[in-house]
């Protein structure tokens, strides 16, 4: 038998979770009180979750050095890799010139700013989060919104804000699959049944938020009063979304939920825009005024432009080639082929699982985080070709050869956004680091058990176990791995419905990305901002809060006044 955690290392379980949340604490402080940038922040955060798990926890040093490399290595490999290849995707259409492409086919769409970044950071940010996840719609948005004239800081919070109500089906739907993998045998049914179910609570979730994120992200960049002049667009696009994410949740499961209700929005807003346009063109200070309806006409012959290069689809094509690429290597968790046709079985044959030398299953978790005494697991899964940081990279130099890029410009490209990507990358490996050190020492633990307490109000704090997961690992699929399985558990000893708690860990932990160190810096530094990460988290810190606690109401109505709400086997 292997080291016990035990979650009252001081005593009491309130004092416990003081001492367990000092290294979030200290983290959070040095980020955004103190202005210090996200790798040093980051490293205190781990200097201190290093501290609280030796001195508090008594973990053992060869534990806690084992987990701490692990999580430091994990950040490389699934996270940073994903981040970085999505970056150097975005680099790549720059340097062929085919962004300049791009800027002219969005000027067509419409040139007012609100419509932009909707179309943009909401529509399209959604359907990358649907086929890739891992950052990737923060870094590609935000730089695209940048390039096109947006204040940077503002692009990163707008993508920030607008990746939130499409994470829970994002990567294909791998948080819910994830969270019904290891919370299904808990709940006495099969992962298939368990992620079905967990689909349909969060589809039943979520659309409110989808509903209130455009409105919200146009007021953050325009105003409240401006925000009314495009309610027709608002209503269009978000009610859209909401609509077809909560069918195809429902009634087709998790995998295809981000792409089908991302493609539907666009359509749609592109469709209003066809016959309607905001009263007045809304432009960023210091943009010459213009007339409206001709500024409406001119940006249509932008996008009719007759050079071929500049053509609506065709201005495209590297974002087309980035989701066919994604969707393919994928087609086989959506559709059923011979396994000559699998891609995905192919990709997925490359996948090497290491446990974890002196740490996996050397650390016992207990009741109530496990039904009984259970071998923690610490394995390292590489995923070489199934990644999507490898798919991206594919995608990425297929892309680059169309739009006629040389070798030696791809290889260029490539250190550049190495160079770029340094102190984004070395934030994204300590972030992880803290986290393995929190969930192996039991720190993380005791603060779900805190929040657990609650009693009546469980379902409520259920949303910001989630939502602290989140923030820990950047990922809700992490979250959901992590939290997932004491969730249930809470819920089962609380006569709460698992279904439903198990559900609140993902549709509240989405709102924990948009402050997400390593989200903040990935999306620093895809504007060229590495740095101003703090700034950042205090212009999302208060919206993510308050969003969570949207999604924590809406849990506890259901719970106890709405309980025909949640699915059932």
């Amino acid at each position: 038998m292997g080291w016990v955690q035990n979650y009252h290392p001081v005593g009491p379980l309130w004092l416990s979770a003081i001492v367990a949340a000092l290294p979030i604490v200290v983290l959070l402080l040095a980020l955004g009180a103190f202005r210090r940038s996200a790798h040093l922040s980051a490293a205190l955060g781990l200097g201190t979750a290093v501290v609280v798990a030796f001195a508090a926890y008594r973990m053992p040093v060869d534990l806690l050095a084992s987990s701490t490399v692990l999580g430091l290595v994990f950040g490389v490999w699934p996270i940073a890799w994903i981040a970085f290849n999505a970056v150097y995707f975005h680099n790549v259409t720059v340097a062929t010139g085919r962004f300049e492409s791009i800027r002219r086919a969005l000027s067509g769409f419409n040139p007012d700013r609100r419509l932009q970044a909707l179309l943009i950071a909401f529509g399209f940010g959604a359907l990358l989060e649907g086929v890739a996840g891992g950052g990737s719609p923060i870094a590609i948005t935000a730089a695209m919104m940048a390039a096109l004239g947006f204040q940077p800081i503002k692009a990163v919070v707008l993508a920030l804000l607008a990746n939130t109500a499409p994470v829970a089906f994002g990567g294909l739907g791998n948080p819910l699959i994830v969270l019904g993998t290891v919370a299904g045998p808990l709940m006495d049914t099969d992962p298939e049944t368990a992620t079905e179910l967990f689909s349909a609570m969060a589809g039943r979730q979520l659309p409110l938020l989808s509903l209130v994120v455009p409105a919200l992200m146009v007021a953050v960049l325009a105003g409240w009063r401006r925000t009314l002049e495009v309610w027709p667009a608002l209503l269009t696009t978000g009610g859209t979304f909401a609509v077809t994410q909560f069918l195809v949740a429902n009634y087709l499961g998790p995998s295809l939920v981000d792409v089908v209700s991302a493609l539907a929005a666009m359509g749609a807003l592109w469709g209003l825009t066809r016959f309607w346009q905001p009263p007045t063109v809304w432009r960023f200070e210091g943009e010459p005024a213009d007339d409206d309806a001709a500024a409406v006409e001119r940006a249509r012959a932008a996008g009719a432009d007759t050079e071929p290069e500049h053509r609506g689809v065709r201005a495209w094509t590297p974002y087309l080639i980035l989701i066919a690429v994604i969707f393919i290597s994928r087609i086989g968790s959506i559709f059923t082929l011979p396994p000559w046709a699998d891609v995905t079985a192919w990709l997925q044959a490359a996948t090497v699982v290491i446990p974890w030398p002196g740490l996996h299953e050397e650390v016992v978790r207990v009741p109530p985080i496990t039904a009984e005494d259970t071998p923690y697991p610490a394995e390292l899964s590489l995923d070489l070709l199934y990644s999507a940081g490898t798919v991206a990279l594919i995608a990425s130099v297929i892309a680059g050869l169309v739009m006629r890029a040389s070798v030696r410009t791809l290889v260029r490209v490539y250190w550049e956004t190495a160079v770029q990507m340094r102190w984004a990358l070395a934030t994204i490996t300590m972030i992880l680091a803290i986290a393995h050190v929190m969930n192996y020492s039991g720190a993380t633990s005791t603060l779900g058990l805190a929040l657990a307490t609650t009693g009546f109000l469980f379902p409520f704090f259920a949303a910001f176990v989630g939502w602290l997961g989140v923030f820990l690992t950047g990922s809700d699929a992490s979250s959901n791995s992590l939290f997932g399985p004491m969730q249930v558990v809470s819920a089962q000893q609380l006569d709460v419905n698992p279904v439903l708690a198990g559900s609140a860990n993902t549709t509240g932990g989405v709102m924990g990305k948009m402050i997400s160190p390593q989200n903040l810096s990935v999306g620093a530094t895809a504007i060229g901002q590495s740095g101003r990460e703090s700034v950042l988290l205090r212009q999302t810190f208060g919206w993510s809060v308050l969003l969570t606690a949207v999604v924590g109401l809406l849990t506890l109505v259901q719970a106890h006044l709405l309980p025909w709400m949640i699915p059932t086997p």
